[in-house]
């Protein structure tokens, strides 16, 4: 603890490392069977604004024979005082070794974070490599979260994934911990055990096969027990799930640093760029009523004055205006602001808006996503022109001053007339906001554009990504045409969107470039000062990895893909319908309103959407 104090004397943010936080446990470790540390790879600001860390750290903690405490990825200034003092990487309620812990859980959210486990591993005196760790007394390590959906990358270095949702898995995993310690089980036994029970993918128990020109052949379990296919975990009932209504409440500010109300899980709408989409079905809504009384205990519970109704599309939530008109009208007096972070292109959600925000108004983002209808009808985006006029005209009519837009570059099919229509589109939105504002010459329309990144379990899964030089022209074309007062133009580098195509469509020989890039120095990728490309390239030559061949290149019917083993409950043949109807331009209608398009995952998990109050979207049937 000394050297701690003394560590903590030399950082630019010592709360990071402290813990103590509004509604932390902390639980006598003698009275405990087994001790989990939840590791966030990424600072604490980051960690601390994620849902899923708080439903799980819930969860654990409801048990009396259990405890889960938290870590985070130390900034670099703390992490250089803890190399120099020789202090390990410790978990922030009791600051003990995370070492000592029998459980250490990873969540994976982004592919950029990948280095970051590894150093975090490293600091706290655990083997990188799960063949390193049989022996020994350490911790099994686990992960989770939308990049298990993908895990082939990481496969080398964790001992367990759990694939699809947590709550209920979690329990799984303590209680198959709990019972091989009982037997008196080795490591191999275990993971056996847990490879048996679903959601639970042990990459240890897979052989992979790789074909004469180095494309992955097969993957097969290696035990009779272990299955073909993972299939993942869901929670069937979103109102009996467990829910944090004493969230834990952070001691430095948090990037969302307000309560958050999960309204429902799960979209239909079929955007064939977007994995949430796949990975988070079927859609299940929470009652009103379950939504209201946990509004009021987490603001009894915490004193935050924001509730952000929180979902993949909020608004498409079937209960959105009765919930909100109770929530505004509990609120009102107390001056607490509800938000929406996921607005429909449509006047319907700046109606929306205007009623949630009565305290304190903030920015609208609406995401168009492509410049054409033509565009939009390839990833099945489902709105128009006119819609988005619609919505902006209602916005500013409502008394904006500003709107973003977001959109995607380097999407299937795409050529510059779809860029050329972003432009359009943005000085149309700009032109319609100046001539309904009340103060015309401070309107402003900010365009933020991000690279298209092909991912796994997704219709675009087969895509290529375009070359950084196809994509650093197009951002060129844009900025030359986004000129004039009124619009702001944002873009991401291709570099980190290049590597993130890699990782998403990687297989396990990325285990060495990871390893060797890690080595070399990279860590915080995902963070602008910290990301270098060139170490990244020099790290694929020293692990004679070709990166293109991962982004750039485009995958076969056919073929085997590194993640055909992890089920995410659609089949693969719908997914290859739906990548031939993009590029015929076909839309596919959104399943709460059309009828099913047969995805397959209804049949396959044996549940079906659950909408509030008991309503039922479109008859299932089974088409394939």
């Amino acid at each position: 603890m000394k050297r701690l104090e003394k560590a903590l004397r030399r950082v630019q943010k010592p709360g990071r490392y402290t813990g103590g936080e509004w509604n932390a446990v902390r639980k006598d470790w003698a009275d405990i069977d087994v001790k989990m540390a939840f590791a966030f790879p990424d600072v604490y600001e980051v960690g601390m604004s994620h849902l899923g860390l708080q439903i799980i750290y819930h969860a654990v903690n409801m048990r009396a024979d259990a405890l889960l405490e938290r870590v985070f990825a130390p900034w670099t200034d703390m992490e250089e005082q803890m190399r120099e003092r020789r202090l390990p990487l410790f978990s922030l309620e009791s600051h003990r070794p995370v070492r000592d812990f029998d459980i250490l859980g990873f969540t994976l959210q982004y592919e950029l974070s990948f280095t970051n486990i590894l150093n975090m591993l490293d600091l706290a005196g655990i083997p990188v490599r799960s063949g390193d760790r049989a022996a020994g007394g350490y911790p099994l390590v686990v992960a989770g979260g939308p990049c298990a959906y993908n895990p082939e990358p990481l496969a080398d270095f964790i001992d367990v994934f759990i694939i699809g949702e947590g709550e209920d898995a979690v329990n799984d995993l303590l209680d198959a911990w709990l019972e091989s310690r009982r037997r008196g089980e080795d490591r191999r036994r275990l993971l056996l055990r847990l490879a048996g029970i679903d959601g639970f993918y042990v990459p240890s128990l897979y052989r992979v096969e790789y074909d004469e020109k180095g494309h992955l052949e097969k993957v097969t379990p290696v035990a009779a027990e272990v299955p073909a296919v993972v299939k993942k975990r869901v929670v069937a009932d979103l109102d009996g799930a467990v829910f944090p209504t004493r969230p834990l409440v952070p001691a430095v500010e948090a990037v969302h640093n307000r309560a958050m109300l999960e309204v429902q899980r799960g979209c239909t709408r079929g955007c064939r760029f977007c994995q949430a989409g796949v990975i988070y079905r079927p859609v299940r809504e929470k009652e009103p009523q379950t939504l209201v009384r946990q509004a009021e205990e987490v603001l009894h519970n915490t004193g935050w004055g924001e509730i952000s109704l929180t979902s993949l599309s909020t608004s498409d939530y079937s209960q959105i205006k009765p919930l909100v008109s109770e929530l505004t009208g509990n609120c009102a007096e107390t001056g607490v602001n509800i938000s929406l972070p996921s607005l429909r292109v449509d006047a319907f959600s700046v109606d929306l808006a205007k009623e949630v925000q009565k305290v304190r108004r903030s920015s609208l983002t609406f995401a168009p996503e492509a410049g054409t209808q033509r565009l939009r009808d390839v990833i099945n985006k489902g709105v128009t022109e006119d819609n988005l006029l619609e919505a902006v005209s209602a916005a500013f009519t409502g008394g904006w001053q500003a709107v973003k837009l977001y959109f995607m570059i380097g999407l299937p099919t795409e050529t510059d007339a779809d860029l050329e229509g972003i432009a359009s589109l943005a000085r149309l939105v700009l032109e319609r906001g100046r001539s309904l504002s009340r103060s015309p010459g401070r309107v402003k329309v900010t365009v933020s554009v991000s690279s298209f990144v092909p991912k796994a379990h997704t219709p675009f899964q087969w895509e290529p990504q375009d070359t950084m030089d196809e994509l650093r022209r197009k951002q060129a074309f844009m900025r030359q045409r986004m000129r004039g007062r009124g619009l702001v133009f944002n873009y991401h580098d291709p570099e980190s969107s290049f590597l993130e195509a890699v990782f998403s469509r990687g297989d396990r020989k990325l285990s060495a470039l990871l390893e060797s890039a890690w080595r070399a120095g990279c860590h915080f990728d995902g963070w602008s000062e910290f990301f270098d490309f060139d170490r990244w390239m020099k790290a694929c030559e020293a692990a004679g990895i070709d990166p293109a061949g991962y982004a750039q290149r485009r995958f076969d019917y056919r073929e085997t893909l590194p993640w055909d083993h992890i089920g995410a409950g659609l089949s693969k043949k719908y997914l290859a319908r739906e990548h031939r109807r993009a590029l015929a331009g076909e839309i596919t209608p959104d399943c709460r309103t059309g009828k099913c398009p047969g995805c397959g995952l209804c049949p396959t998990m044996e549940i079906k959407p659950r909408l509030a109050g008991g309503e039922t979207v479109a008859p299932l049937y089974d088409s394939l």
